[in-house]
């Protein structure tokens, strides 16, 4: 039927490179943009080119900011900034910080360490982590995802600190087994936090 329509075919391919868009609503979206106003269109594309000129990640924890160097959590005087809370991406921090219960600061990891998909320390933000542990920082906790990657991640990391006088924790098992904390309730990850063990 989209045989005779190279550009639409072409859309689509687009928006099948999208994560997290299902392949069964790529055409739904295509339709959507082809019979929606030409102007809201423009708006869509210019607010997305927008963002991505204006969000960057802060130089301190690497959570998205659009106020300069810092992020808001980094810049609050509200935060302990004694306590580092380890998650590999942008998704998990956010899950956190909807629990409520955590008011420390944030490391992004950039994901977890995978070998067999080319991702090593090098492509992390590990080496800046470990620059950040310095005589301020009393604790560090790992919440990176409980998966083999997500626990190797954090095995590395604690080699990388592990002789400097600090206590180093991780989610307690509240949290199942191969699951991801972006997709948990709140309860789930606050009792995770406040029941954290030594790692």
């Amino acid at each position: 039927m989209f045989a005779q329509l190279p550009i639409f075919q072409k859309l689509i391919r687009q928006l099948q490179r999208v994560p997290y868009l299902a392949s069964k609503n790529v055409y739904r979206v295509a339709m959507y943009f082809l019979t929606t106003d030409q102007k809201a269109i423009e708006q869509l594309c210019a607010t997305i080119l927008e963002a991505k000129k204006a969000i960057q990640p802060c130089q301190h924890c690497f959570n998205w900011t659009e106020a300069g160097n810092q992020c808001s959590i980094c810049s609050s005087d509200k935060r302990d900034k004694s306590v580092i809370c380890v998650v590999e991406t942008w998704h998990d921090l956010f899950a956190i910080e909807n629990a409520g219960n955590f008011k420390g600061l944030y490391h992004v990891l950039g994901g977890a360490l995978c070998p067999l998909e080319g991702i090593g320390p090098d492509q992390l933000t590990i080496d800046r982590l470990v620059k950040r542990v310095d005589d301020q920082i009393q604790e560090v906790i790992f919440a990176t995802n409980p998966t083999p990657e997500g626990e190797a991640t954090a095995s590395y990391i604690w080699s990388k600190i592990n002789t400097r006088p600090l206590q180093i924790s991780k989610l307690a098992s509240g949290v199942p087994i191969g699951s991801s904390l972006e997709y948990m309730d709140r309860v789930t990850i606050g009792k995770a936090l406040i029941g954290r063990r030594p790692f």
